[in-house]
């Protein structure tokens, strides 16, 4: 079995993470996946303080292993916060601060509640801002990942991290789906990954089925980054676009975005009305290019397990095969050469 220093940090079992994905995380699965040895984590950006308080009891009462409770610093409701805070998670996850934003102000709070810190970064400049201002470990996000996301891949983000901020610990996400991220996260310094369209497509995803399976049939060519849900919503995220599948709405509006703030009362009802009622064509659904790479909705805890036995069989199986195959060359050529 993989483990890496975080879980120590964590007193997690596995290195793999859910990501704090607003609406779109439940109780359910915060514990389903703290139950099978990784680390939940409920959105609570938009939410009261009952709601935080009555959504994490409702955690605990589905596992007693450490889960996150994460917020959007841009926006976060002071009362909602304080709330967290007394209700004392393992760990409290902070994402999206605006630049003026002090971030020690919040890692300390949560630190004095007993809780361990982390960060999401989509860039170096803001991964080094948070290390320095006391994040127990950074979250390091590839523009592949769904929702919410920067412009640079996870490919030259993470190491381009982990070298800026060691020996603080970084989380890779963007595009993580599989066993074999694990391994690659791994490659490139990460003690771990974040992952959030693989978790969309469980059982105890909060998503509407037909969602669900439009991650399923994706071929993860199907999404595209764009302001339009955010501004249908009337919403304006720090340097962030989303990324969406494509599909009627957002086509409708690209290239028209003018016309969608004039209109964004109505575009906005019909977008809350396609939501409730599965319409995967008018609804917006934030996924990773990742959803190529999935191709089942089941239970949220087999998706940690089977993402840690596949990665253990990748590091003690198949890349081993590598090493010998090439030691067993220059063995041979060192042979020829005494001949």
């Amino acid at each position: 079995m993989i483990r890496t220093p975080i879980c120590d940090l964590l007193d997690i079992d596995h290195p793999i993470a859910l990501g704090g994905m607003g609406s779109a995380t439940s109780p359910e699965l915060v514990a389903a996946v703290s139950r099978a040895g990784g680390l939940g984590a409920l959105g609570c950006h938009y939410q009261t303080p009952e709601q935080v308080r009555e959504r994490t009891a409702a955690i605990r009462r589905g596992t007693n292993r450490p889960f996150g409770l994460n917020f959007l610093l841009f926006d976060t409701r002071e009362d909602s916060l304080q709330a967290a805070l007394e209700l004392k998670p393992s760990v409290m996850q902070f994402a999206w601060a605006r630049p003026e934003q002090d971030l020690k102000s919040y890692f300390d709070r949560a630190h004095r509640a007993g809780c361990k810190v982390t960060h999401m970064a989509g860039t170096v400049q803001e991964a080094v801002r948070a290390a320095e201002a006391g994040a127990d470990v950074i979250v390091a996000q590839g523009t592949e990942g769904g929702g919410h996301v920067g412009f640079m891949a996870s490919m030259p983000l993470i190491p381009m991290v982990v070298d800026a901020v060691s020996p603080i610990p970084v989380l890779a996400a963007g595009g993580f789906a599989d066993g074999r991220g694990l391994i690659a996260a791994l490659a490139l310094g990460a003690q771990g990954i974040l992952l959030g369209t693989r978790f969309l497509a469980t059982q105890e995803s909060p998503l509407h089925p037909n969602f669900k399976q439009a991650i399923v049939d994706s071929d993860g060519h199907d999404t595209q980054l764009s302001e339009i849900p955010d501004i249908a919503a009337g919403l304006v995220w720090p340097g962030a676009m989303t990324r969406s599948r494509r599909n009627r709405f957002i086509e409708r509006w690209a290239g028209r975005e003018w016309a969608l703030r004039q209109h964004r009362a109505q575009a906005n009802a019909k977008l809350r009305a396609a939501r409730e009622s599965g319409d995967v064509d008018e609804g917006p659904l934030s996924m990773g290019q990742d959803a190529g790479l999935i191709h089942d909705i089941p239970p949220a805890g087999e998706i940690v397990t089977r993402i840690a036995r596949e990665a253990d069989e990748l590091l003690t199986c198949a890349l081993p095969r590598f090493i010998m195959q090439d030691n067993a060359v220059k063995g041979a050529a060192n042979v020829k050469v005494h001949h």
